[in-house]
């Protein structure tokens, strides 16, 4: 039988993963929204800064969803850990040691195929319109 306090102890880890990923989903509403604005803004008084301004906010945006996609995954580490019973305190929310491990790593996370295929396209689009502006004036 499981013990009442390793229960509540992966329901607070749960609320965390939980609380990481619905942040994380804030971050993409975010980045779309402020993403439309500018270009918006870009299509009522056309200002070449604009669209670099576009791929500097939406590279910022990718570095903290990675962070928190990053967090979730430490978060996830911990539930496992104590799901099985590798001995970790009661109630202990300590992530230091989950760093090491290679899918917990800022950088894979960064570029792990879900924030890839999201960021990469948006990027590139954003690159080669701000490339054709400086073709289109010159």
């Amino acid at each position: 039988m499981i013990q009442e306090s390793k229960i509540k102890h992966l329901e607070f880890i749960q609320n965390i993963i939980n609380r990481m990923n619905s942040n994380s989903f804030m971050i993409k509403g975010w980045m779309i929204t402020i993403l439309s604005a500018i270009l918006a803004l870009y299509a009522n008084k056309p200002n070449s800064i604009l669209p670099f301004i576009a791929i500097i906010s939406t590279s910022l945006f990718w570095g903290l969803d990675a962070y928190y996609l990053q967090q979730e995954r430490k978060f996830r580490c911990l539930y496992h850990d104590v799901v099985k019973d590798i001995i970790i305190e009661p109630f202990n929310m300590c992530l230091k040691q989950y760093s090491q491990f290679k899918q917990c790593r800022y950088s894979n996370v960064l570029l792990s195929k879900t924030l890839l295929t999201l960021y990469c396209p948006i990027i590139i689009c954003l690159l080669l319109f701000e490339v054709y502006l400086n073709c289109s004036i010159h």
